[in-house]
Formats: C-alpha cells, structure tokens, sequence
C-alpha cells in the first residue's frame, strides 16, 4: 500500500466511533481516506456521516465493503457483534482495528486469526494503553532487564458505576457483554500488565456479586504467576467510589508505577529506584520517556498504518492480541470452578474456550442466582 492513501472505513458510529476513532484517523493526514460509515440505523449514520464529514453513509456492511472497497475497517460495535463483522471484513481483503473486547472468547478470536492471511489482511485490537510514550518505554526498561528482574506486580481497575448503569437491557450479560469488569473495564490495565511482564502461567481468582443486580461479575480479584515467575495481584471493580486505575511493578533495581483513569500521560509515571541503585545518570533515562504521547488510539492507528504499508502483521494482533483474553478466560474459570488454572488448560475442550461463564450453574444465563451463603 506504499505511495497510496489508504482508504478507511468505520463500522458503529456510536461515541467510542465519534469521539475516538474519526480523530485518531483525521491525525493521520494524508495517509487516510475515511470514505463510509455503517450503522443499522438509516438516520443515526446520516447524521453522523454529516457530523463527521464522511461521504458514504451504508445500513449493511456487506454492501459497504463491496461498494468501498476499504483496505481498513474499524469496527466500533457491541462486543457480540465482532467477530462475524471482522471476518467478514477480513474476507473482503480489508484490514481490521476492533474495539476491545476483540470477541467473547477465544473460540470466536481463533475464527478471526483464521481468516487472516500472511503478509495480510490482519485483524489489530484496540489495546492503546501499549502505545502511551511512558508505558512504551516502561515495557522497553523491563523488558531489556535495565531495571532487574521483575519480582511482583499490582494491576488494579477500580471503578464505580451504579445500577442504572446495568440497568440498560444489553449490559450486564454475557451474550452481549461476554464478561462484567473483568472482561469490560479491567482488560485495558491487564493487557498494559501483559506488555510488561510477559505471558502468564497459573491464575487463581475470584468473582462474585456483591451488590450490583447482574447476570456477570461486578468484583473479580486474582493473583496470577508469569512464565519469568512474577507474581501479579489483579482486582477488577466497579463498586469502587474512588476511581484509579494502577499499575505498579517491583523489580529488583526497581519500582515502577502509574496512576490514572481512562488514559495516562508521562506524568503519571514514576520510577523509584532500589537503596542500591545510585548512578543518578541511569536513574533519570529510567524517568525520561523518549516523546511526550499520552496512550490513546491515535499512536495505535499510526503504529497499524505503518505495518499495512509494510506488509507485516501489526501490534496487538494475532497472539499478541490475544493475551489479555486468555488471561481473563483462565480468571473466569478458576473463579467459577474454584481451582488454579494454568494457562496450557485452556483448550478448546475446555467450555470456558466457548463462553467465559463456562456453563457454570449460577454464573450461566438461565440457571438460578447463587445464594450469599454458597458463595462464602
């Protein structure tokens, strides 16, 4: 695609489509034509087209794809309506950025990286917090050993929704949300954890209920081993009246941190160093990011047009995108059978492989609500 604008395309246009994806795409200038926008609703893509100054306003993704001809798709639906349209782009010949949660399993996230290709099209999740200058360079410093070994790490999203919040009909439920605050809310912070530590080994977990009415989760709480044999607290909450989301990782030359919401920028970062570490000049390239860009989609978008140019398979793709949904299937099973899970457990044989409840009783659609006294 070198020497050519590449010619983009959004399905959704709901806020997240609006507000995130239309100006991460405008940043990129030149490179990107952004030629239609789908939505099932005939008014809301009109006057979002409008909005937006998109000149094809399309009802069906099929005939969008085969009237455009996009070589990119963003897709910006509800969770439950991923893979089938990501597949379907895929086919199409276009490549893909999908709104996290990618899918509502892995058995759907294995039919998207079957109908990818080599040398593309590629299907890339929205996992920005990867892309910030500070959390890069943090990945980058614990990954290079700069900062020692990495010893043990808190990864915690606490945040606060009521129950109007699940109140509306398609939250709450597996079938449309495929998870609670594991899966809908925590999963940006675990995947941050995951870029920074490597992949996992063994989790043990628990979720429960505790006050929201809903069919899933609204606390869930792990501690997960890491193949570098880091160990990892995880707490997803949506009970929590003071929102942060954090991340610390303690190495032996080191303590790295950062506090935020919903994005951080460099200053939000600090780096600690051990009692024994005092070579002042190493200290400050530990606190000293190379760039000054908050993490959001714009970096991500720049980093997937880069790789269509080129031919290879883009960041958060593949495996790679893939890692912070295995370690949230392996929370939910060892939360709803109450063993360990390692990480080479779940197979497509297992049924937490087909649905993050796994079909366990009470945690599934249609059996009955456990009583406080069984989940003590």
């Amino acid at each position: 695609m070198t020497g050519r604008r590449i010619r983009a395309a959004i399905v959704g246009s709901g806020n997240i489509a609006e507000l995130t994806h239309v100006p991460a795409l405008r940043a990129q200038g030149d490179r990107v034509d952004l030629v239609a926008a789908v939505d099932i609703d005939a008014e809301r893509v009109k006057a979002f087209c409008e909005r937006a100054k998109i000149p094809n306003a399309y009802t069906s993704p099929g005939e969008m794809l085969e009237a455009e001809h996009p070589d990119l798709v963003h897709v910006c639906t509800p969770p439950a309506t991923h893979v089938d349209l990501v597949v379907r782009a895929l086919e199409a010949g276009a490549w893909v950025l999908v709104e996290k949660p990618p899918t509502l399993s892995l058995a759907e996230y294995d039919r998207i990286e079957a109908a990818e290709r080599d040398g593309g099209p590629y299907a890339s999740v929205v996992f920005q917090h990867r892309f910030g200058s500070a959390g890069k360079h943090a990945a980058e410093l614990i990954g290079s050993g700069e900062l020692g070994r990495p010893l043990v790490a808190l990864c915690n999203t606490v945040w606060y929704r009521p129950q109007e919040y699940f109140d509306v009909p398609w939250r709450g439920k597996w079938a449309t949300e495929g998870g609670g605050p594991t899966m809908g809310h925590g999963i940006h912070q675990m995947d941050l954890l995951l870029a920074m530590l490597g992949d996992w080994s063994e989790v043990t977990a628990f979720a429960d209920r505790l006050d929201r009415v809903t069919e899933t989760e609204d606390v869930s709480m792990a501690v997960a081993r890491f193949e570098n044999a880091a160990m990892a607290s995880i707490v997803n909450s949506v009970l929590s009246p003071r929102e942060e989301s954090y991340l610390r990782v303690d190495l032996t030359d080191a303590t790295v941190e950062v506090s935020h919401l919903y994005g951080y920028e460099n200053t939000d970062w600090t780096f600690t160093p051990a009692p024994h570490v005092a070579d002042q000049a190493r200290i400050e390239r530990w606190r000293t990011p190379n760039g000054e860009e908050r993490s959001s989609h714009q970096p991500q978008v720049r980093a997937l047009l880069d790789a269509m140019e080129r031919g290879e398979r883009p960041p958060l793709s593949g495996a790679q995108g893939r890692q912070a949904l295995e370690l949230i299937t392996g929370i939910y099973q060892s939360a709803f059978t109450r063993q360990p899970v390692r990480r080479s457990e779940i197979t497509p044989d297992s049924p937490f492989y087909q649905t993050l409840h796994g079909d366990t009783p009470g945690w599934a659609p249609g059996t009955s609500p456990r009583d406080k006294e069984s989940r003590a």
